[in-house]
């Protein structure tokens, strides 16, 4: 039989064993964390800087959210026991998300008071609403899964040709100016417009602005099911949180900015671009 001997804590050791513990435990949580949202926004583990999940894991959750909101999927799922599984779960998210179909989440909804004290002078037909459901790119990898074919290596519409290749993928628009010379446009009703800017009345910008965010039906295809009879249609959002200010000690505590994308579907390669340069921050329902 082993025997142990401890040593007697008494007093302000006790204390101070107490506070060793907590920061201890403190520091295991936030490596967890930081290990999880490393692999949430990059996609990679950042012990060996390999992908975090394989093609068919991704394939897998792709499908999944896509059956989250009511949109064919890649494949025969009747023979899956995970779909099988979690094909009440999956009902009851819809049902929810139907009866909180007029809902944003609050850093949407910021996005729309904004429009709405920007356009308040137009009358409120005139005024813009954001999708409010949308498939979410809440982990790195989702973006670039949705922007090529699940089965195929290329997609082609009439604004973008996407190409699978050895370094991961290729996203070529037709149209990639890189200037704004002379084609920046900004809206009325803020700060003053340089000389060079070409200002735009309120009442146009709410109407690009609504037509932007209805656009043709087949610009909303996502190319993941491009190749089969049926296609997924669906608007896709994404959230950012760059560092705009890094953390220097006993002088500045680090801050970020919140940017939001929207995009249809069929330009879900745009969102794959930004979010492999900044980062993905995850669900914005969260």
């Amino acid at each position: 039989m082993l025997r142990l001997k401890l040593p007697c804590i008494t007093g302000s050791r006790i204390k101070t064993f107490a506070e060793l513990l907590s920061k201890t435990v403190h520091l295991i949580k936030l490596k967890v964390y930081l290990i999880m949202k490393f692999k949430i926004q990059l996609g990679l583990d950042p012990k060996t800087a390999e992908a975090t999940y394989d093609q068919q894991s991704l394939l897998e959750y792709v499908n999944l959210k896509l059956t989250s909101i009511g949109q064919p999927v890649f494949g025969d799922l009747s023979d899956s026991d995970f779909f099988g599984l979690s094909k009440s779960l999956l009902e009851s998210y819809q049902e929810k998300s139907r009866l909180l179909a007029n809902y944003l989440p609050p850093c949407d909804q910021r996005i729309q008071y904004f429009i709405h004290d920007y356009f308040s002078e137009l009358d409120s037909s005139e005024i813009p609403g954001l999708p409010n459901k949308t498939l979410i790119l809440d982990r790195h990898g989702v973006a670039r899964t949705l922007s090529l074919p699940a089965k195929g290596d290329h997609f082609s519409s009439t604004i973008i040709n996407s190409y699978r290749i050895h370094q991961g993928v290729l996203h070529n628009p037709k149209s990639d100016r890189r200037t704004t010379q002379g084609v920046f446009h900004v809206a009325e009703g803020g700060l003053p417009i340089p000389n060079d800017k070409k200002a735009v009345p309120l009442l146009a910008t709410a109407r690009l602005l609504k037509k932007a965010l209805n656009p043709p039906e087949e610009q909303t295809v996502l190319p993941y099911l491009a190749n089969q009879d049926e296609h997924a249609k669906a608007w896709v959002s994404l959230l950012l949180r760059p560092v705009v200010l890094p953390e220097v000690d006993g002088f500045c505590t680090q801050k970020t900015m919140e940017v939001r994308f929207f995009a249809p579907g069929s330009l879900v390669s745009n969102l794959d671009f930004v979010e492999t340069i900044f980062g993905n921050a995850g669900d914005h329902n969260l």
